[in-house]
């Protein structure tokens, strides 16, 4: 077996994930939440996909982001033409998928250094 150093200094990294939560270094979520390497906000404003509108976006906005994820919930849904509008003014790049495919796409895009900011929600 190799082992190979782990140089990645981030202080959250999604440790599992299925339809009842998220687990972040080994702590079940149960809600919607922001995420970034260095960051967990977990009382973030929307509860459910359906109720995101574009200006909770600022949150994802103010962490720097080069990338930012969109977790869905369970299936890959497009959000309504304010929330893209706000997705591509934000000169960021940023996918929308369901929150397992998110997960896993945060967890890469963290490791290779990049600074990855993900809205998950979990319906």
């Amino acid at each position: 077996m190799k082992f190979a150093e782990d140089h990645n200094s981030a202080r959250y990294k999604i440790t599992a994930y299925d339809q009842s939560g998220i687990g972040i270094n080994g702590r079940l979520h149960t809600q919607s939440l922001i995420l970034s390497p260095m960051e967990l906000i977990a009382d973030w404003g929307p509860e459910c996909y359906g109720d995101l509108r574009a200006d909770h976006l600022d949150a994802l906005y103010q962490l720097g982001a080069e990338v930012i994820l969109l977790g869905t919930g369970e299936k890959q849904i497009f959000p309504d033409k304010s929330v893209l509008k706000r997705l591509s003014q934000g000169n960021i790049g940023f996918e929308i998928m369901d929150t397992p495919a998110a997960c896993r796409t945060f967890n890469i895009i963290m490791a290779e250094g990049r600074t990855v900011v993900a809205a998950l929600f979990l319906d």
